[in-house]
């Protein structure tokens, strides 16, 4: 059963707080990787058999194992796959930069140099479900930024990927798959083996191993965020449906047994119908274990005086996911300031978010809202700022360099801007 509280009744740190067994994930994951650098492709494949029962010879997968995937899935959900991926790219075709140049002052030119990504390693999820929809969020970003080659693993229960996963890729553009999951795949990403190329950025969710071994490995490659366990906030008011509210909170719920679902909302016959509701839909899921320990574990009813309150509550725990279920949603969207993806209105199920609106799902965990981003096309470019000065206008500021330098003891500094005029007999 959902646990009901009032604002003052709970502690706002303690909202999306779950216990995993960070040592010992930690220690475990050290020696994945210090392995997988050891051994290379031996320790692939020993892993590869000891976790996901797969013996493999091959580890990558061909082209025609793709086509053949994507021929195999049923022309419906191909069409679906499609569409979902048209949305995609029309969201994040906006979000590409282009080069900046300007002249501040007479005879300096600045600017800044946009350069996509050579090789990206993305991370697909096949444990409990299977991904396609993380292909495509993290696959078509990429190819829109202009990286030249994207790496693609994921696990191969028994050997063999599953064929959406596959579809997805082929549609998303992925350039190599290798049947490989775990941290032992975060290692060989980050570092490289005799079969797998080392990339300069990781991106993609994974479990707390995964997790865990992208943090490692920081520093050596890039990587998009350290995802936790999956969340989802719904802020509605007494207007709201309870079997709505209960739907959407089981849509994260059904994730995984850490995945948390939090309503909040201003009426106390909201907050009642909501968890008559789960009741009732929870036995009804095929994951109803999952969800059943989500909801009885980390699900939270809070009550609040009114929804500006509930705003309030809700940039205090920076979700991932918030639903704002009102009916003049845009009236209250300047008010919130943290969170990861926004749904607006009674019709805008996270969900949406998840597959087909075309906004990322790859999305900022555990109130790190406050100062990250979803996935978008700028995870996969680096931007390089460039300086051009004529003589004359290095003349007008050279003094002033070869002040400030000497001010912060650094003499050389200042000397490489006044030389270039000592030849010259000008100071």
């Amino acid at each position: 059963m959902i646990k009901q509280y009032t604002y003052n009744e709970i502690h706002i740190k303690d909202i999306f707080s779950r216990t995993e067994e960070k040592n010992e994930i930690a220690e475990v994951v050290t020696e994945i990787i210090a392995t997988v650098r050891q051994k290379g492709d031996i320790a692939l494949r020993e892993y590869s058999l000891r976790f996901d029962g797969a013996a493999l010879e091959d580890m990558e997968v061909s082209p025609e194992e793709m086509q053949k995937a994507y021929d195999a899935v049923d022309k419906e959900f191909i069409s679906i796959l499609e569409e979902a991926a048209e949305h995609i790219r029309g969201y994040h075709e906006k979000q590409k930069r282009s080069d900046t140049m300007y002249m501040p002052r007479e005879g300096v030119i600045l600017g800044q140099k946009i350069t996509p990504l050579e090789k990206v390693g993305l991370y697909v999820p096949g444990g409990t479900a299977n991904y396609p929809s993380t292909v495509l969020m993290n696959g078509i970003p990429a190819k829109i930024a202009g990286v030249k080659e994207i790496i693609m693993v994921t696990p191969a229960k028994g050997g063999k990927i599953n064929t959406e996963v596959l579809a997805a890729a082929k549609i998303a553009g992925v350039d190599r798959i290798f049947k490989i999951g775990g941290a032992q795949a975060i290692a060989a990403l980050a570092y490289g083996t005799e079969t797998i190329p080392k990339v300069d950025k990781i991106v993609g969710p994974g479990n707390a191993f995964v997790a865990e071994a992208k943090k490692q490995v920081y520093g050596r490659v890039s990587i998009d965020m350290i995802a936790g366990p999956s969340e989802i906030l719904v802020i509605a008011d007494g207007q709201s449906e309870g079997a709505v509210v209960a739907a959407d909170l089981l849509s994260q719920a059904e994730h995984d047994a850490m995945a948390s679902a939090v309503l909040i909302t201003d009426s106390k016959e909201l907050a009642e119908a909501v968890s008559v509701c789960l009741e009732e839909q929870i036995p009804l899921l095929p994951r109803k274990d999952i969800a059943r320990k989500s909801i009885d574990d980390n699900g939270k009813i809070i009550l609040s005086e009114s929804i500006e309150e509930a705003i309030e509550i809700a940039n205090q725990i920076a979700p991932e996911h918030l639903e704002l279920c009102v009916d003049n949603p845009f009236e209250y969207l300047a008010q919130i300031r943290h969170a990861g993806s926004i749904f607006l209105g009674r019709n805008a199920p996270e969900a949406l978010g998840d597959y087909f609106s075309g906004t990322n799902h790859t999305l900022p965990t555990a109130g790190s809202a406050r100062f990250a981003s979803p996935l978008s096309v700028d995870d996969f470019i680096k931007k390089s700022s460039f300086t051009y000065y004529t003589k004359d206008a290095l003349l007008k500021e050279a003094e002033k360099i070869n002040t400030f330098a000497q001010r912060e003891g650094l003499t050389a500094h200042g000397k490489s801007a006044m030389i270039r005029f000592e030849k010259e007999g000008e100071k």
